[in-house]
């Protein structure tokens, strides 16, 4: 029989109703409603950031995921127009411990709660927080369910078998779901550049984030974001100094398309720079396999070190799988038409990969979110380093990656970083 944990959290929201969240091995929290009622199926992952959750439910990376916040209070501060990562709220359902019963910041137009029930986002609220990470820690992240309103009253068999008939996130292709269907340009003027842009890159949106073109464009970059269906005369057309990948949902190997695009991209030695999903399918251009982690890295205080200069960076992020690289120096890439590689940036809390470094061709890519929406700022510096790499083929210079930059220190984010 399923075990069923007791609500032991006093509801805030007295027009909830009881909720119950299940994971597929069988075990229930019980709670109350929060947000919209009804069902919501995905996969059951914690995210541990103090702050930033209306950046983490508008992230595209968490589409068909049901997101346990590990902070205990969220909603203090509501939600407003600006902070939004992207159109709409991408979580698949939400899990709180204590929900606020008001907001209170002079930035607040509404409440969470409000956005959650007008996106239609099923969520619960009143649960253990605390336990449920533990056991997704323990036994790594499942399928689940959160079922509240009507759907909350049938068997327990009723609801495990709803989530055992979910599907998993193993081979699911996601991008092309969350992905623009228009291509739109971002402009340095816009966002407080002066003068003319310096570059312009095709940025292929795979589940981009709002804040990414805008940290290119504040140094002066324009960018092309085009469809995650974009074909190389797309990027062509747009005339790039360089090629980005976003971040994004799914399964890495399900990206042949992508894959296929950014090798064809490589073959021409555009350079290049990727993000999260990005940086999975670097890896997979350049013949490594990728695989799932137990539990993934989700939050805004992950500790990575660039092994080009010694650095720790607390980063942000937000991914369940992996690139299968080696880590003990440079090594030529299974697809050897590219060069050597190297592992540039590992997480010091599991030696994952956290980033890929070409040296015999301008492209690199990290694990993690360097546009800090939300979470620190230490990584801001990527954003210079890409442009230094276009900088650096414009001139007819070979851009090795393994040598320190001359400035290596985080730039200055214009007025968008006393916001986030």
């Amino acid at each position: 029989m399923p075990r069923v944990e007791s609500n032991t959290v006093t509801d805030n929201n007295t027009a909830s109703s009881p909720a119950a969240l299940v994971l597929e091995d069988g075990r229930i929290f019980r709670g109350s409603s929060y947000g919209a009622q009804g069902t919501a199926l995905g996969e059951a992952v914690f995210a541990t950031g103090m702050t930033g959750y209306q950046e983490t439910i508008t992230d595209p990376s968490y589409a068909r995921q049901l997101v346990v916040q590990t902070a205990p209070h969220i909603g203090n501060t509501g939600v407003n127009s600006e902070d939004a990562e992207s159109r709409r709220i991408w979580v698949a359902g939400y899990i709180v411990r204590d929900a606020a019963r008001r907001p209170s910041n002079w930035r607040s137009e509404r409440s969470l709660d409000d956005e959650l029930v007008e996106q239609g986002i099923v969520g619960i609220q009143g649960v253990d927080t605390r336990a449920i990470t533990r056991h997704l820690r323990e036994h790594k992240t499942m399928r689940a369910g959160i079922f509240s309103g009507k759907a909350a009253e049938a068997t327990e068999k009723e609801l495990l078998d709803a989530v055992l008939a979910s599907a998993p996130m193993e081979g699911a292709r996601l991008a092309e779901e969350v992905s623009i269907d228009e291509a739109y340009v971002v402009e340095p003027k816009d966002h407080g550049w002066e003068g003319d842009a310096r570059f312009s890159i095709a940025a292929i949106d795979l589940g981009i984030k709002a804040m990414t073109p805008v940290r290119f464009a504040e140094r002066g970059v324009r960018v092309h974001v085009l469809p995650a269906t974009a074909t190389i005369e797309d990027v062509k057309a747009v005339n790039p100094d360089g090629f980005f990948m976003s971040n994004g949902p799914g399964d890495p190997a399900t990206a042949d398309n992508q894959v296929k695009l950014l090798r064809t991209v490589l073959d021409e030695k555009l350079p290049y720079f990727g993000i999260c999903f990005g940086n999975q399918i670097l890896g997979r251009a350049l013949g490594f396999g990728t695989y799932k982690l137990k539990y993934g890295h989700r939050g805004i205080n992950q500790p990575v070190m660039d092994r080009r200069t010694g650095k720790v960076e607390i980063t942000s992020q937000n991914h369940g799988f992996a690139v299968d690289a080696p880590l003990d120096g440079p090594t030529t890439a299974p697809e050897e038409r590219y060069g050597r590689v190297e592992v540039s940036h590992i997480s010091l809390n599991d030696d994952v990969v956290e980033g890929l470094a070409c040296l015999d061709i301008p492209a690199f890519s990290v694990q993690y979110h360097p546009e800090a929406a939300a979470g620190p700022h230490d990584a801001a510096y990527l954003f210079d380093r890409f442009i230094e790499l276009m900088e650096g083929t414009r001139n007819g210079r070979t851009a090795n990656l393994s040598e320190k930059p001359a400035d290596d220190q985080n730039t200055t984010d214009s007025k968008t970083e006393d916001k986030k």
